[in-house]
């Protein structure tokens, strides 16, 4: 299994970047995940509806299922923070899972960067940024020695994961137990934890919601 994920601003592109590769991966015959992070308060229930009624009446987790879908929804208590590895864990078996967001986590990233979004780059002080995805790479606020990949050029970033494939292979870190983990304490503390961990592996030249 393939692991790759893709970090950004919210307004970068990524969704609309990852949603074009699921196709074209899908295109040349392999199986595609997601893990997506969201913001605390999303929802997939509906108001009403049976399974939100059993959560609204305290159930932890509820799981429903057709012939044709699943969905699991999980409770989580105030505090905590969701780990993506445990997330990877929770999916069934495929050949790519492509994560968006989650721009702090110890994997393989490309970095989504638009200038006019007015957002810095991660791509300056994330080690575990493997190449650059933007719109004009001119306009990149430091010269890198990154692959820069065209973000108008969909086709191009699927070639660029297919041909660098075995550099994204998945080894799941040993301490991704629990599905969640406490939230960092300051963005001081998280710069340090991560400075003090090895490097995920990375790809050939080397991926806030």
């Amino acid at each position: 299994m393939k692991v790759i994920g893709f970090c950004g601003y919210s307004g970068s592109g990524k969704t609309t970047l990852v949603e074009q590769l699921i196709v074209r991966l899908k295109r040349a015959g392999l199986r595609v995940s997601v893990v997506k992070h969201a913001h605390h308060d999303f929802d997939i229930d509906h108001a009403g509806k049976d399974s939100w009624r059993h959560r609204q009446a305290g159930a932890g987790e509820v799981v429903i299922a057709s012939s044709r879908r699943m969905a699991k929804m999980r409770e989580f208590e105030a505090g905590t923070a969701p780990n993506v590895h445990a997330l990877i864990a929770e999916l069934n078996d495929c050949d790519w899972v492509l994560v968006e967001g989650f721009k702090h986590a110890e994997l393989a990233k490309i970095e989504v960067w638009r200038a006019s979004n007015g957002k810095p780059a991660l791509y300056l002080d994330d080690r575990h940024v493997v190449a650059i995805c933007t719109d004009i790479a001119a306009n990149l606020p430091q010269p890198t020695q990154l692959p820069v990949l065209d973000l108008n050029d969909p086709d191009s970033v699927a070639a660029f994961l297919l041909c660098n494939s075995e550099s994204y292979e998945y080894v799941r870190p040993h301490a991704a137990a629990s599905t969640v983990e406490p939230a960092a304490d300051t963005p001081a503390d998280a710069h340090a934890r991560r400075s003090a961990q090895p490097p995920a592996r990375r790809g050939a030249a080397a991926a806030v919601d």
